[in-house]
């Protein structure tokens, strides 16, 4: 009967555990030294070796013949234990044995002595699933066993357990086992039941183990019927987008190509692909990305085997920090959706335009939406800017007093007032080039940035400069003390006078100049040239 490769390739050493050799020299030491504690807490995520150090432990311990703390695996006893028939060794899955009655049980049983082995021992797994009342009735018996009984209690979650049974145990927490130890590992357990294993496919599933050297072996053997089982039989056994396919993805999104991104989910949707695996696989890019953006040293270590360290670089060019955690936002808030959408692919596809079409709200500050304008414009990436808030309003069109039929005349029609013209703003300010020369480290780096942009036009007319901007963010950073105050003593050195600033939002129609304004723009002139001004009454 074919036994699966977690089950077959299970430790059967300290020295075979790997990952948890801060864990393994200490019991090895102390069964040499014959220091055993009466309890032991082993905590840690899903398969990382909790069960398997509890059972190598547990025939350690009635080893007939230990070899250097490990036990010999050739006697009555250690063979008894594998095999299972040896009933002193209790393993319970506190999961569905967790009542106040099968505790109970345990007590009544530790007052008989071992009948073939030297210690009686209890491996309770998932030691956190007991009731309180069961965790009340272990305390006593935890606290002080016969000697020759021995507790062995794993847990994946230590916080649900009661801080008096922690204080009764000697604690070990295990690590999760790095993918560099998992890939070794997988690549010698593939080498001796004949599996085509690369080295890139090793890799891969590593990674994707998120630590846990039994999710490994069970990838693996998912994937054993390729040949050979590289990390594309990888990503279509487990349903996961390819490198290539990961980074053309992230490619659509880094552009705005919303067509380019749709379409790649939908590809990963027709070809059986996990959707919420396909974003847990960006942003695993995407933290490669923002770890190569902001760390000041060499990363290379701590980056996914799966791209090349050249690709996630290129990948990052013209991408903000603030963009990257925006990213991250949207993939971590859309895989929560997914869980219980209607339309998982639909879903998905909203969440690739919503990454490749960031709005304002979708930044944690202000400061983090110019912090990525200023990216993409010193990177030179195209970005398509707001439309012109300032339109140029066409002539309406009304029938002659021809073709018009009588009518009764209508008082409050003929008070209303006559429609605005539109404003004739004529050509841009000449020296706004200038201005934003003259500006450079003088004023907020967003504002300055959006001016540069093209999100801000300026006009002269009279003694007035004004600035129509194309959104209200610009808007915000032009008006904001001290940088209006700073544009309007820029722009009067260059022209030579005093100037009025003015600051148009989107949807503002500027205003006639009438004659009192320009009267105050003579009295103005006249002023800074010294000229005596006489008013008469």
């Amino acid at each position: 009967m074919y036994q699966a490769l977690y089950r077959k390739w299970r430790p059967l050493k300290f020295a075979d555990v790997i990952g948890q050799q801060h864990i393994t020299d200490t019991l090895r030491a102390q069964i040499q030294h014959g220091r055993l504690s009466h309890a032991y807490l082993f905590s840690g995520t899903r398969g990382t070796g909790k069960t398997t150090c509890a059972k190598i432990l547990a025939r350690a311990v009635n080893c007939e013949h230990p070899v250097a703390g490990d036990p010999c695996g050739e006697c009555p006893a250690c063979r008894g234990i594998l095999e299972g028939s040896v009933l002193d060794v209790v393993e319970i899955d506190a999961a569905s044995n967790n009542g106040v009655d099968n505790i109970r049980d345990i007590r009544e049983e530790v007052r008989y002595t071992p009948s073939s082995v030297k210690k009686r021992v209890y491996i309770i797994d998932e030691v956190h699933m007991l009731s309180t009342g069961a965790f009340n009735a272990l305390l006593k018996t935890l606290e002080e066993p016969p000697s020759h009984v021995l507790f062995i209690l794993a847990t994946t979650e230590i916080h649900k357990v009661p801080a008096t049974i922690l204080s009764r145990c000697q604690r070990f927490d295990f690590r999760r086992i790095t993918p560099a130890d998992i890939a070794g590992r997988l690549l010698q357990i593939a080498a001796a039941e004949a599996i085509p294993l690369t080295e890139g496919g090793a890799q891969l599933i590593a990674r994707l183990a998120d630590g846990a050297m039994r999710d490994a072996l069970s990838m693996l053997d998912r994937t054993a019927g390729a040949d050979p089982v590289d990390e594309a039989a990888v990503s279509r056994s487990i349903g996961l987008l390819g490198a290539d396919d990961a980074t053309a993805l992230m490619a659509c999104v880094r552009q705005g190509d919303i067509g380019g991104a749709v379409s790649r989910i939908e590809q990963a949707y027709d070809s059986g692909r996990d959707l919420a695996g396909v974003f847990d696989q960006l942003l695993g890019l995407i933290r490669d990305i923002l770890l190569v953006k902001t760390a000041k040293n060499d990363v290379s270590a701590l980056l996914s085997p799966a791209y090349a360290p050249e690709e996630v670089r290129r990948l990052g060019e013209g991408v903000s920090a603030s963009t990257l955690i925006a990213w991250s936002r949207i993939l971590q808030e859309s895989q929560g959706r997914l869980k219980n959408a209607a339309n998982r692919r639909v879903e998905a596809e909203l969440t690739a335009v919503r990454l490749c079409d960031l709005g304002g709200d979708d930044y944690d500050s202000l400061a983090g939406r110019v912090e990525a304008l200023e990216e993409r414009v010193k990177s030179g990436l195209a970005f398509a800017p707001a439309t012109a808030a300032m339109p140029v309003t066409a002539p309406v069109q009304t029938e002659s007093p021809a073709d018009m039929p009588a009518a009764a005349p209508n008082k409050l029609a003929d008070a209303a007032p006559p429609e605005e013209e539109p404003v004739d703003l004529g050509e841009e300010w000449a020296l706004w080039p200038k201005l934003l020369q003259a500006l450079t480290g003088k004023i907020n780096m967003g504002a300055l940035t959006c001016m540069k942009a093209g999100y801000a036009r300026t006009f002269l007319r009279g003694n007035r400069l004004e600035i129509l901007c194309d959104d209200d963010i610009t808007a915000g950073l032009i008006r904001a003390d001290p940088t209006k105050t700073k544009i309007a003593e820029a722009a009067s050195a260059l022209y030579g006078g005093p100037l009025v600033l003015r600051v148009y939002e989107p949807g503002q129609q500027p205003q006639k100049i009438d004659e009192n304004e320009k009267l105050d723009e003579v009295l103005q002139k006249a002023q800074s040239m010294d000229i005596e001004i006489t008013e008469l009454s």
